[in-house]
């Protein structure tokens, strides 16, 4: 019988420990999930950050801003391709969230540009910082600081990329 509770014990431990893990984030009806920005690179003065987003309302939101003590200045950004050359845009307006959907921010396509860091990512370390939608409002999260070299989610577009 003590067997038995203490199995029960360790199966909710671990169930915990896993959503925990996961590291979601859910602020009204929306969830934000994987937020990663990469390692700095010596003499790196930018960063990008990326996520999911899940919208389960049966409105649409959008991701409007996002600030963190760990740069001078936050934009949100999408990468457009024009004759082979890959430029990065600024959107003043923010990311629109679709109802019922979801939007990737992921390299080659929508992310959170961190511009002028105070100090470089460290792999390993987490980076505060708050979003905030126009609907659903504003959550704390955290970006997990990945290696240099991580390309989760990469979107080829082939040619250059200018900023």
């Amino acid at each position: 019988m003590k067997i038995r509770q203490w199995a029960f014990v360790a199966a909710l431990g671990l169930c915990a420990a896993t959503s925990a893990w996961a590291g979601d984030y859910k602020v009204g009806e929306i969830e934000i999930d994987d937020l990663w920005v990469r390692a700095s690179a010596p003499g790196q003065v930018n960063g990008a950050g990326y996520m999911e987003i899940d919208n389960d309302a049966k409105t649409a939101d959008r991701l409007v801003s996002v600030t963190s003590d760990a740069a001078e200045r936050i934009e949100l950004h999408t990468v457009e391709t024009e004759n082979g050359v890959a430029r990065m845009r600024h959107l003043p307006d923010g990311i629109a969230v679709p109802a019922d959907g979801e939007v990737k921010l992921a390299p080659g396509g929508y992310h959170v540009m961190f511009l002028k860091l105070k100090q470089p990512f460290a792999e390993g370390a987490e980076v505060p910082a708050t979003l905030t939608f126009q609907n659903a409002g504003q959550v704390a999260v955290k970006f997990k600081v990945k290696p240099i070299g991580h390309n989760a989610g990469m979107q080829h577009h082939g040619g250059h990329m200018k900023h």
